[in-house]
């Protein structure tokens, strides 16, 4: 029998959840269902129904080992029952992006239940112009960025008059066997009995990379790498995590981005971080919380193998200065480039040197007792190397349909993870860029104005390189 285990990754983001930190990713999809006969809750959940088969992931649970000696492993949940994760919801008049953007920002708050496969969609109604909305809730246990888009991809089609039986048949998954109690125990037991010797392969991986970041260390550079060994500045949204979430986002356009990397000899990421950047300064002077110090940015870095299309998680995070100190727009993207530059290569030289994450060298049940005193004193103390996480993730070239409504934009809601009450994620679809911008709303009470500054932000590059020609 195949057992569907956790990576020590994976269940990381299982014992991270807190009352105040839920774990999911989510998706949002706005659609166009003018002229599409039919078109609403019951045919998206039919469809849902009839789509299933092609992701079995997303029929299993969690299923905990004994003692918690060892991850959990995901099995087939025999009670599956679409109507506890199929719902609907409306946007309030005038169903405009505030109203949606508060709607998505309640549900991201709400956990996931556990004792089910963890995941649900939720069938948004009532926006301006005829509109719906399609949101997904993955858990961040199942899915990082590549992974994450199963859920929804299974719902999409190619073309408006596709039918489930004409893009493709896919049998009904077979009923798993419930999970050998015996097998897991004893491999729980041979676990716990190669604690040493990963810990051992841990210290020598840790002192390695130890020797890489003295080497970057030692380099005079004007404006150093972040190793991620040091606390980054203080900001308002740094710190405790409360209860609430807050939703906002913004697009550009992907052709203008482009033209951007071409006359600067940068990357589409480098102008992300840009932008980015470029909103969070103005929006921190203007409340007068803009540190000395540039803020720091943990930028997630897929490790997958082009052909692994399986859940999960395969990321490195690299940290990099967003050049916040620098006041004009072309010096600050050219600042973020080199800065960039560097963090990738010392990512990748990092990662050359390991074989082992962290969470898999000690026994899951004592990161499990250790871990929630450790987050709440780093949080106390401000001690997170970087600031929030900025996350681009390469989406669809060509349009998508759900239904047959064609999908208008695609919008990447995370997670806000340890001390980071700001998580900025990006998403391509077509010829447009979609920032969405999950917050805790105590450190950001104005989310929008720091979501809108993204436009503003392009046009101010654009309008710094006018200047200089």
């Amino acid at each position: 029998m195949t057992v569907h285990r956790l990576s020590g990754t994976d269940a990381f983001f299982l014992v991270s959840e807190r009352a105040t930190s839920p774990m999911h990713v989510g998706g949002l999809t706005v659609l166009d269902p003018t002229g599409v006969d039919g078109f609403g809750p019951a045919a998206v959940r039919a469809l849902l129904a009839r789509r299933l088969a092609s992701v079995p992931a997303f029929l299993r649970r969690l299923h905990e080992v004994a003692f918690g000696l060892d991850y959990p492993v995901w099995v087939h949940d025999p009670g599956f029952d679409l109507d506890q994760h199929f719902h609907v919801a409306p946007v309030p008049a005038p169903g405009g992006r505030h109203e949606l953007g508060a709607v998505v920002g309640e549900l991201m708050g709400r956990r996931l239940d556990r004792s089910r496969p963890l995941w649900d969609v939720w069938y948004l109604e009532g926006l301006a112009a005829g509109r719906v909305a399609v949101l997904t809730r993955t858990h961040h246990s199942m899915a990082d960025g590549v992974s994450g888009a199963g859920l929804a991809a299974a719902l999409c089609d190619l073309e408006p008059g596709t039918s489930p039986d004409q893009r493709r048949t896919v049998p009904p998954p077979m009923a798993e066997p419930p999970p050998d109690e015996v097998g897991l125990a004893v491999h729980a037991v041979g676990r716990v009995l190669g604690t040493p010797v990963r810990a051992g392969r841990l210290a020598w991986q840790l002192t390695r990379q130890g020797v890489e970041l003295a080497r970057f260390a030692a380099r005079r550079e004007p404006d150093p790498t972040p190793l991620g060994i040091l606390p980054a500045p203080s900001t308002p949204f740094n710190g405790h995590i409360g209860l609430d979430r807050a939703f906002a986002f913004s697009g550009v356009s992907l052709e203008v981005v482009r033209e951007v990397k071409a006359r600067h000899g940068v990357t589409v990421n480098d102008v992300v971080l840009a932008l980015t950047s470029d909103a969070l300064r103005a929006y921190l002077q203007d409340i007068d919380a803009l540190p000395e110090a540039p803020l720091v940015a943990a930028v997630p870095v897929s490790t997958r193998d082009v052909a692994d299309d399986e859940l999960g998680n395969r990321v490195a995070n690299m940290m990099v200065s967003l050049a916040t100190d620098v006041a004009d727009p072309v010096e600050r993207l050219q600042t973020i480039h080199r800065a960039a530059s560097r963090a990738k290569r010392l990512t990748a030289a990092l990662q050359a040197r390991k074989s082992l994450a962290i969470s898999e060298g000690a026994p899951p049940v004592a990161i499990r007792l250790v871990w929630p005193f450790l987050a709440a004193g780093v949080e106390a103390l401000t001690l997170i190397p970087s600031n929030l996480i900025i996350a681009n993730v390469p989406g669809p070239t060509f349009p998508l349909y759900i239904g047959g409504a064609r999908i208008e934009s695609i919008i990447p809601v995370s997670a806000l993870l340890l001390g980071m009450g700001l998580n900025v994620t990006v998403m391509s679809y077509q010829d447009g860029l979609e920032f969405g911008f999950a917050a805790d709303p105590s450190g950001i009470p104005d989310l929008w104005a720091l979501a809108d500054g993204v436009p503003r932000a392009l046009d101010a590059l654009i309008a710094a390189e006018a200047g200089l020609s």
